[in-house]
């Protein structure tokens, strides 16, 4: 009651020293930040007759980044491959030949998911060479699969596929804090390819609103398959990098497969079904894009993601990264040469 009685009978010219002070530290702190936010916004101190106010400032800044932010609203995000017509359609199927148990155990792990995976999504895996000989019907037999099936497996794979990416980089970093070393450049390239594996999944779900069922095994996968990867990456970084190329290689399988599926008339609702407007953003696809460039980006993007891990596996853990050359703001994605270079299980 004291404090308030004091405050009630304060002078006039008390309370207008205070309010001056308190302008006075408000611009000065304004003053020391205004640097910072945009230097060519700051006052022309020269020119004292006009009266230029310091508060006008940050909102300048602002208007400027959201007019920059309605021109691309994804100009924020961490750098990733931009495709020409030629690149998405150069995108073949590979497969690395084995070299060591590494690679024995990591595809063996790959292949024990992918049944698992195949069973739940009710999705019978059969190879691209297989469908063109004519004396096995079985595989000509089987029914194809329809959008919603597809939307099903695909969104599955995507929020499970963003995992390897953040969970390696994770490790590196914290190991990076732990040593007190440097990490060469692997941490941006890893957490890189999983943010892109989040917008593979953040556009399908444009097309599709699972149901809490469908979230829940979402969520009972995630966390069994978070916890293995990095207990794995903790005991050798070079298996986990060979699974993830590996399971790259699958899912370039599984998207070409798609394609195929599309083109044969087999699915007729996506064959009208323009691209959502956030792929159209971050692949910068043309304004009349469709469902199908939507997903000849993403299967481009798992090759990408193939060719990677797969160099980071044969480079070690301990090497700098191979792919440093390519952090730029378009980094030029892996063309046929190099996809032949990982393609050595079909060298003869």
């Amino acid at each position: 009651m004291k404090l308030l009685f004091h405050i009630r009978y304060i002078s006039p010219s008390m309370t207008k020293q205070l309010l001056h002070s308190n302008s006075f530290q408000q611009r000065s702190l304004l003053h020391t930040c205004v640097p910072l936010l945009n230097k060519e916004k700051l006052p022309d101190k020269s020119n004292s007759s006009k009266k230029e106010k310091f508060d006008e400032q940050p909102h300048m800044r602002i208007e400027s980044k959201a007019a920059a932010r309605e021109k691309n609203p994804y100009k924020y995000m961490m750098y990733h491959e931009i495709y020409s017509e030629k690149e998405l359609h150069s995108v073949k199927i590979t497969h690395k030949k084995f070299e060591s148990w590494h690679d024995r155990i990591a595809y063996a792990a790959v292949q024990t998911m992918r049944f698992f995976f195949d069973t739940f999504t009710g999705y019978v895996h059969v190879p691209i060479e297989s469908e063109s000989d004519k004396n096995k019907t079985k595989h000509r037999q089987r029914k194809p699969m329809n959008e919603k099936q597809w939307l099903r497996r695909i969104i599955f794979l995507e929020s499970i596929a963003g995992v390897p990416g953040m969970v390696a980089g994770m490790s590196r970093h914290m190991k990076s804090l732990r040593t007190m070393q440097r990490d060469h450049g692997w941490i941006h390239t890893l957490l890189s390819e999983a943010e892109n594996e989040r917008m593979h999944l953040l556009t399908f779900l444009e097309l599709r609103n699972p149901g809490w069922i469908f979230r829940a095994f979402v969520l009972l996968g995630q966390g069994v398959f978070f916890n293995a990867f990095f207990v794995t990456y903790l005991i050798s970084p070079t298996v986990c990098h060979r699974f993830v190329g590996f399971l790259e290689e699958e899912a370039v399988i599984t998207y070409t497969r798609c394609l195929q599926e599309l083109d044969a008339g087999r699915l007729p609702i996506w064959s009208k079904t323009p691209a959502p407007s956030i792929a159209k953003s971050y692949w910068k696809l043309k304004d009349d894009a469709m469902m199908k460039d939507v997903l000849l980006a993403v299967r481009a993007d798992e090759a990408t993601h193939r060719q990677v891990n797969h160099k980071l596996a044969d480079a070690g853990p301990d090497s700098p990264n191979p792919f440093l050359t390519r952090e730029k703001e378009e980094r030029d994605p892996p063309d046929e040469k190099e996809q032949d270079e990982i393609d050595t299980a079909n060298k003869k």
